[in-house]
């Protein structure tokens, strides 16, 4: 069972036109990303428009800032499925109802059945916080101060059967400041995070960015195994922060 909110707009819901390209959202929690993605699409800067999101968890915010937005929200709690494949069937079914032409993870914190990448393969998006291949899996931020790094980040990636694995799209680097701590690096991530994934995608959305057997194209042209990658400088431009690292 699930259960669903819908905003009031829907009542005098007008199709969209055919050609506007359609994106479905999944989140777990507070959605910060969800609201880059929204925010980018208020201003006419998405390449598309998100049609719904959808949560495993009833009380996640991400799903008010949906609503808020006016798009539809929808609850499907996997707690009430047997296993995570009947989980991953369900979710496969509701997704599709909604036709996307892309599928994007922002915060959605379950690992995928490959029955599930397989049928979304190649418009399924993933947001990682880190500087992939390095620090595939949870507590990046703690693992990659423990290491002693001198840099770290965040990578927008297709979502193969590989955990974190599938071909990087783009990345945006920190560099590491003299006495960084978990809570301050996490936050510099989080705003490489907001700055790229808008960008990430609409390039996918136009078609700009494509899944092949041998990893990810920009304009038909291979990407190396970083994607196109933001150096520390070039983000902390456009995030105004201090350049100094």
């Amino acid at each position: 069972m699930s259960e669903r909110y819908e905003s009031d707009t829907l009542q005098d819901f007008t199709p969209e036109p055919a050609d506007t390209r359609r994106v479905v959202v999944l989140i777990s929690g507070n959605g910060s990303n969800l609201q880059a993605l929204i925010d980018a699409q208020t201003h006419d800067e998405l390449g598309g428009e998100i049609v719904a999101v959808i949560s495993n968890e009833p009380d996640a915010y991400g799903l008010t800032r949906a609503r808020e937005a006016g798009i539809d929200a929808v609850v499907l709690p996997h707690r009430e499925y047997e296993s995570r494949d009947a989980y991953d069937g369900a979710l496969i079914k509701v997704i599709e109802r909604h036709e996307p032409d892309l599928v994007v993870l922002a915060g959605f914190m379950r690992i995928l059945t490959p029955r599930f990448v397989q049928r979304f393969m190649g418009r399924l998006i993933n947001i990682h916080p880190s500087l992939l291949p390095d620090y595939q899996g949870l507590n990046t931020h703690a693992r990659a101060l423990a290491d002693g790094v001198t840099r770290h980040g965040c990578s927008v990636h297709f979502v193969t059967e590989e955990l974190d694995g599938g071909p990087v799209l783009m990345q945006a680097v920190v560099e590491l400041a003299e006495g960084e701590n978990e809570e301050t690096l996490k936050e510099k991530v989080h705003a490489r995070e907001h700055l790229i994934y808008p960008i990430a995608v609409k390039w996918c959305l136009e078609g700009r960015l494509q899944f092949t057997g041998q990893g990810a194209t920009l304009d038909g042209t291979p990407l190396p195994p970083q994607g196109l990658r933001m150096s520390h400088a070039d983000a902390a431009e456009e995030l105004d922060e201090d350049l100094e690292p």
